[in-house]
């Protein structure tokens, strides 16, 4: 493939670049040079579509594509595409480099950067499409960081890093803001093999700092695949997220709620990795999940170093755990993991949770294994396995055989008569539908499956259906 270098001060295939008038409505132009995308940038307007040739660009030291005060509309974005998805290879220290603008789209290219690309705040409606992100391994470096509100970042790969740092961060203008409406949807998260303690997530929703700052960022319909650089693939740290029918498969981390509150964890598939769900803070539901064949703690209810995070509080207390209290945990499905339901020991209990109307099988170990609690409500769920009841209360629970058949997927889900089928007690919250797009209806079943003969609307995430080349 022909190597292209933008070399400072140059016009270097400016003869690719169309003629723009200024002042002229909408148009396609293409470009093979980055000096002529840098023009076209200059000069786009709303509408404007700029396609970048195939080839490889190398961005010099110091050098950068700089969208500097350019604003698409809502219906006329201003869009820069490479020709080929992955086609327009991006090189060098820095690509893109955004400044007051909006409305801008960024597709199709293949990032090999080794410096951050950040979304600023003072930069909104962003959206970062069908791209394949996989920057120089350098260690803690963060690869994509938003702070400007409104920003979508949507099938694009991340893969393949060595080193600590995050794939995305969502983070603020300062300690005291987060970027609003984060939407993530069909990315593919792989490759992740840093070994240290923390530090290497996926997907970071805030920091300590920011824990009492509602974000509003939804992460969906994501897969994330051999994600080992952190305990945590995906962990929130801001407050009215929603994390919902995403794929972990052969993780070491999992989905931690670790700041904040009233955060919903819905319809999520954990399969076959170490880590599952672990929940700090308050009033946060986690309905309809399925965690199977996991090697660790699949879902625990956190204990804390502190009743509730607050304002004023020192550093040193904002970082500690946040006992959980006031949670939902309702209709889901816990089969063979290594430990199935559990708390922790630390000095402020969780207290005030409910939990309902969940299935719980294991052939080992306990089923139930409760540190110190205050207030639990255990209600309608159904134990099943070799392994012990554990510590959960007398009445909370049935045990009987819930008749379940693994399906080709790889889930274990309700065969005709099941005695989960239309046994579920709880009555709010409502919850329409089961973890594979099914209607509830009126009877509600046991776990995360509602019994049908019909074929899931949705089943867990293989890489065709995320990434590039997504729907």
């Amino acid at each position: 493939m022909k190597r292209r270098t933008f070399l400072t001060g140059t016009l270097l295939g400016a003869a690719g670049l169309a003629a723009v008038p200024v002042g002229a409505s909408a148009a396609t132009v293409t470009v093979s040079s980055l000096d002529g995308l840098q023009k076209a940038i200059d000069r786009a307007v709303p509408g404007d579509r700029i396609v970048v040739a195939d080839g490889t660009y190398t961005v010099p030291a110091g050098g950068a594509l700089r969208v500097s005060g350019k604003n698409g509309t809502g219906d006329a974005p201003i869009t820069i595409v490479a020709a080929s998805r992955g086609g327009a290879v991006l090189q060098g220290e820095r690509g893109f480099v955004f400044s007051d603008s909006s409305n801008i789209v960024v597709s199709g290219f293949a990032f090999r950067q080794s410096s951050t690309l950040e979304i600023p705040a003072n930069s909104s409606h962003i959206r970062l499409t069908r791209n394949d992100f996989k920057f120089a391994d350098v260690s803690g470096m963060d690869w994509v960081v938003v702070r400007g509100d409104d920003v979508k970042i949507d099938r694009n790969r991340f893969h393949d890093r060595t080193t600590e740092g995050i794939f995305v961060v969502l983070d603020g203008r300062d300690a005291k803001t987060v970027a609003q409406n984060l939407t993530l949807f069909r990315n593919h998260f792989s490759g992740h093999s840093f070994t240290g303690a923390n530090g290497g997530e996926a997907v970071r929703l805030g920091d300590s700092a920011r824990a009492l700052l509602s974000a509003k960022a939804v992460v969906e319909y994501n897969l994330f695949e051999k994600c080992d650089g952190d305990p945590e693939a995906i962990s929130v740290k801001t407050s009215e997220n929603t994390v919902r029918y995403n794929t972990i498969r052969n993780s070491r981390g999992g989905i931690v709620l670790r700041h904040g509150n009233r955060s919903t964890v819905e319809g999520n598939y954990l399969l076959g990795g170490a880590e599952g769900v672990r929940v700090y803070g308050n009033d946060h539901l986690v309905v309809n999940n399925y965690l199977g064949g996991l090697s660790g703690r699949a879902l625990v209810i956190g204990s804390g170093t502190t009743r509730d995070h607050h304002p004023g509080e020192s550093k040193e207390e904002r970082r500690g755990n946040d006992a959980c209290d006031r949670a939902v945990i309702v209709h889901n499905t816990l089969v063979g993991n290594a430990g199935t339901l559990s708390g922790e020991g630390r000095d402020y209990a969780p207290q005030d949770v409910v939990i309902a109307d969940n299935l719980l099988v294991a052939s080992a170990g306990s089923l139930v294994a409760m540190g110190k609690n205050t207030g639990f409500t255990w209600q309608g769920n159904i134990l099943w396995g070799p392994a012990s009841n554990g510590n959960i209360p007398s009445g909370g629970y049935r045990r009987v055989d819930p008749l379940l058949r693994q399906e080709s997927d790889g889930v274990s889900r309700l065969s005709a008569g099941s005695p989960a089928i239309g046994a579920a007690t709880l009555k709010s919250p409502s919850v329409t539908e089961d973890i594979d797009g099914h209607p509830r209806g009126r009877a509600r079943d046991i776990g995360a499956d509602q019994y049908t003969t019909l074929a899931p609307v949705r089943r867990p995430l293989t890489a065709a259906d995320v990434g590039l080349n997504a729907s």
